[in-house]
């Protein structure tokens, strides 16, 4: 017998890309569990199924940074606090890390895929499981975006919850619409220009807006810290929420457009985010 869960849960995280560099991501879990009927007829109740899974990608992958530790040019540095990662951008420009532990995932593997990160996480899942269970296929699987989206990483210093962690991201659809209809030009031209990019709060920037962007900030979590080449980030006023991020694109496009009604709807991942207008 099987049991399966579709969309049982999604992660926001990021991951370092030999290629793309930091790259922010919004996965959908989908699990197939393989094993005997137990004395109440079922393999494992669903509920326990949910809370297990969803428990442990929260507090594994879920809005951290994901560091295959095969990559090239790769240093490492990790004490029972800390986790420093330090990493050549192919054109040999710098990326530099440091957060507290909890805050970035080691993983052993050359790069990060849907496969191969599935791989990773199906033995460590399978032991939160009854002895009914024999088997676990997990899979991540991509929201299916028809038209523009993009890929960011930012950290929120104020939040309580994970999501101040400098390092986590997203993959996020983006939809504008001036005087009421969709501009797709519009869409095309912020997804490319927020590409695999990281948005930084102008208060948290520690250097000059020169080749190099370092931010570095205190949270509840610990003091985290991260510097990546100017040209991988845009910088914004304000912290980096989905509701600032709105606000944001709506005003930058209605400079632009100035005599159009504006309006942003903007994700944060999948099936959620904020609406802003100008």
């Amino acid at each position: 017998m099987k049991l399966f869960v579709d969309n049982l849960t999604n992660v926001d995280f990021s991951y370092l890309d030999a290629r793309r560099g930091l790259l922010g991501e919004s996965w959908l879990v989908q699990l197939v569990l393989d094993g005997s009927l137990n004395e109440q007829g079922m393999i494992c109740d669903f509920g326990i199924v949910k809370k297990a899974v969803k428990r442990w990608f929260d507090d594994c992958i879920d809005h951290a940074l994901v560091v295959p530790t095969g990559m090239n040019d790769l240093v490492l540095q990790q004490d029972a606090q800390q986790t420093e990662v330090a990493w050549k951008y192919p054109g040999g420009e710098t990326f530099y890390c440091r957060s507290p532990r909890q805050a970035i995932v080691l993983v052993e593997l050359d790069s990060v895929t849907p496969e191969s990160l599935a791989r990773w996480c199906k033995d460590r899942l399978l032991a939160l499981f009854p002895d009914e269970v024999q088997g676990l296929e997990i899979s991540f699987v991509p929201e299916n975006i028809q038209g523009a989206y993009y890929h960011y990483s930012h950290g929120l210093q104020q939040h309580d919850g994970n999501c101040q962690r400098i390092a986590h991201g997203h993959r996020s659809r983006i939809e504008i619409f001036l005087n009421g209809q969709r501009a797709s030009e519009e869409e095309a031209r912020w997804a490319e220009t927020l590409r695999d990019i990281y948005i930084g709060t102008r208060s948290h920037l520690q250097s000059g807006e020169g080749e190099e962007h370092h931010y570095r900030y205190d949270a509840p979590q610990g003091e985290f810290e991260i510097k990546l080449p100017a040209s991988r980030c845009h910088l914004m006023d304000t912290e980096t929420t989905v509701e600032q991020i709105a606000c944001h694109l709506a005003e930058q496009v209605k400079q632009a457009n100035p005599d159009c009604d504006v309006m942003v709807k903007a994700f944060e991942g999948v099936g959620k985010g904020a609406i802003a207008t100008a």
